[in-house]
């Protein structure tokens, strides 16, 4: 491809784009700074959160329009805030679940409620997690009957549940286990500072990850295409065992191989598909070779 059939192809991608105006970013993080540089430089206009003020004041440093918001807050003062003046918001704060934390479907449906309140609002994207497939096995799908056994999968479902309720256009994207940019599998498994390392389990498990890259376009897709009331996972094709990728990755990065317990029992053989998102948002993924990444 030519370098100028690739700036008209990305020029008539961001007047597409651009159609949408403006994107606020709940909880710009990792994930959320790499979206507002791609929405940025696409030409829209982006308005970023985020609860620590710190975090705020780097990214307006970085040229990232940024304002803080904690939640939860007070449902009269949280109508107030400027994101939901935006036409899209997407939502990509963390569930926290693994720190204790129960309350983040109370924060899903705080936001959802003040985008209905507000009436701006046209679009709300949440960015949920693949762990809510907890406890399935085998090939799992957007249509497959989710285990609500769990408190985890309890809470990510009603957060889903609020969002798909918005009465304009909700959707979800399920991510698998991100990485990229400072987040480079190799490192995953390595033993903490002072701590000892020990045999990890899960082998045989397949992996189910996406890179940063394929989850921001994949974002960006569901900005452009505005689906109502549609669930989608956010995951790569490579789904070799957890053994398998994780030596290749720490080898990648000259670095000692993490070191598997020889017990198989218990050990999941989920693998999750993300042939729906590349069907109907027709998404290309940068790498869904994530061996040849590494």
């Amino acid at each position: 491809m030519s370098k100028k059939t690739s700036e008209k192809m990305m020029q008539k991608h961001a007047s597409k784009m651009e159609a949408h105006s403006s994107v606020g970013i709940i909880g710009c993080g990792w994930l959320g700074k790499a979206l507002a540089i791609s929405l940025l430089e696409k030409g829209l206009s982006v308005l970023a959160t985020s609860s620590k003020l710190d975090n705020v004041d780097k990214l307006n440093q970085q040229g990232i329009h940024a304002q803080q918001l904690t939640l939860p807050i007070d449902d009269t003062e949280l109508v107030q805030h400027d994101v939901f003046t935006q036409q899209c918001i997407v939502i990509a704060i963390t569930p926290q679940l693994r720190q204790g934390r129960t309350d983040y479907a109370i924060k899903i449906a705080q936001l959802v409620n003040a985008a209905q309140q507000k009436g701006l609002v046209q679009h709300i994207i949440l960015l949920s997690s693949t762990a809510i497939y907890h406890g399935l096995e085998g090939s799992v799908n957007e249509n497959s009957q989710l285990c609500l056994t769990t408190e985890k999968a309890q809470i990510l479902n009603a957060a889903e549940q609020f969002v798909l309720s918005f009465s304009k256009h909700g959707c979800v994207l399920r991510l698998a286990g991100l990485i990229g940019p400072e987040r480079h599998p190799g490192k995953f498994l390595l033993p903490k500072k002072g701590r000892v390392n020990k045999a990890l389990s899960n082998s045989t498990a397949p992996v189910n990850l996406i890179h940063q890259k394929d989850a921001v376009g994949l974002i960006e897709s569901l900005i452009e295409t505005q689906p109502k009331q549609e669930i989608f996972n956010g995951v790569s094709d490579t789904h070799v065992s957890k053994l398998e990728y994780y030596q290749a990755a720490a080898e990648a990065l000259s670095l000692q191989p993490p070191v598997f317990s020889k017990e198989h029992s218990n050990e999941t053989t989920r693998v999750i598909s993300g042939e729906k998102a590349k069907q109907v948002l027709n998404y290309k993924f940068i790498y869904p070779d994530l061996l040849t990444w590494l």
